[in-house]
Order: C-alpha cells, then sequence, then structure tokens
C-alpha cells in the first residue's frame, strides 16, 4: 500500500492528486500545441472542483495562477495572463505605516477632529457658520452611540470650541437637534435594553461615513 506521506507534496491540496498528476503529465508532453491544450482542459477542471472561486474577480486568473503553482512555476504554456515568478508571489507585503497621533475624544475620532480644523480654516463665514452646526449636529450624534440616555447640549458647545482651538463657538447650543430626535434617526431610543447591540453598528456605520 502507498501512503500519502510517500507520495510527491501536494502545493495545492484542494485540488487534489488527480489534477497534480494531470499537470505533471501536461508538463511532459512534447510539444506547446498539446501543453496548451492540456493546459486549458486542465482549468476547466480546476473550475468545476471549486466553483466557490466564480464569485471572486477575475477567477480565471485566480485558476491560471493556482496552476503555475502546482507546477512549480517549470510549465511550459501560453497564459492568457501575465506568467507569475516564485519570487513575485513569495514576496512579503510593504509595512503599513500605523496611523500616529493623539486623538482627543475617542468616540469622535481622528477624522471628526480633521474635519473640525478644515471648517475652522474656512474664508467664508457663512460657510463656516453653516457647518459649524452641522459638525456639531454630528457630534452630538457620535456622542450618543456611547451614551444613549442623554448629553447636555453645552458639553457640545465645549468640545467643539476645544477642538477648534476657540474658532467654532456656538452662540445657542439649545439649537441643536433634539436628543430623542437623533436617537429615532439612529434606530435607538432612550433606556432601551436592545441598545447596547445597535450601537455597535451604529459605530461601524458613522467610521465609514467620515
Amino acid at each position: 500500500m502507498e501512503y500519502n506521506t510517500q507520495r510527491p507534496h501536494l502545493a495545492l491540496p484542494e485540488y487534489g492528486r488527480n489534477v497534480q498528476n494531470m499537470i505533471a503529465f501536461a508538463m511532459e508532453l512534447p510539444s506547446k500545441k498539446e501543453r496548451n491544450a492540456a493546459a486549458q482542459a486542465i482549468i476547466e477542471v480546476m473550475g468545476q472542483l471549486n466553483p466557490h472561486l466564480r464569485d471572486v474577480e477575475d477567477f480565471k486568473h485566480k485558476l491560471w495562477t493556482h496552476l503555475f503553482i502546482m507546477s512549480d512555476f517549470q510549465l511550459d504554456v501560453d497564459s492568457p495572463y501575465e506568467i507569475p515568478t516564485k519570487e513575485s508571489l513569495e514576496e512579503k507585503p510593504q509595512l503599513i505605516k500605523y496611523p500616529s497621533g493623539k486623538i482627543t475624544y475617542g468616540h469622535y475620532g481622528k477624522y471628526t477632529e480633521e474635519i473640525i480644523q478644515k471648517i475652522s480654516k474656512m474664508d467664508n463665514e457663512s460657510d463656516r457658520e453653516f457647518y459649524k452646526e452641522v459638525i456639531a449636529n454630528f457630534m452630538k450624534k457620535q456622542f450618543l452611540t456611547y451614551n444613549n440616555n442623554t448629553v447636555e447640549n453645552h458639553v457640545i458647545a465645549n468640545q467643539l470650541r476645544e477642538l477648534s482651538k476657540g474658532v467654532l463657538s456656538l452662540e445657542d447650543p439649545d439649537s441643536l437637534q433634539q436628543t430623542n430626535q437623533l436617537l429615532k434617526s439612529m434606530g435607538l431610543s432612550q433606556n432601551n435594553n436592545n441598545n447596547k447591540k445597535v450601537h455597535k453598528n451604529q459605530k461601524k456605520k458613522f467610521k465609514k461615513k467620515i
């Protein structure tokens, strides 16, 4: 009896040993025409064995890449895509620099603070006044995703003034939207036991918006 441990290594086990053997056979074909025909047939089989790949964008390209991987990049055929190299697939991705910088209030996030700075620098006073009201109501909405019970309007006004370094000041904090209206627009209500779960969903939505 022959054990799998005694057989050649499978580069991509999800395709099975039969596909690996088909690729090995194709590599031994003498003419490129024959190898091309065999490669096309193998690609069709690979697609049938992994129908979930059809949901992946450019799945045919992925199948051809897998074909070359399983041949250890030794299969000499004409590919409809750029033939990858072993080195390119083994290359480690560059490290993404983690954003640095202190966030004054975590529930507002970095982008809200950046928006406030941009509003503060607007030359047009009417535009600055308009966006000041918009960002203040948005801050109140963000605050309520962390504490849905209530928030005092003067707290929002003070924090807006702080984040804008005194440039944006609400003359009438009570002009902000009512808390119950904001909660309703967010699908929340005061003193609702199910709010905690909804908070998390709202937090994700707000992060995407900003």
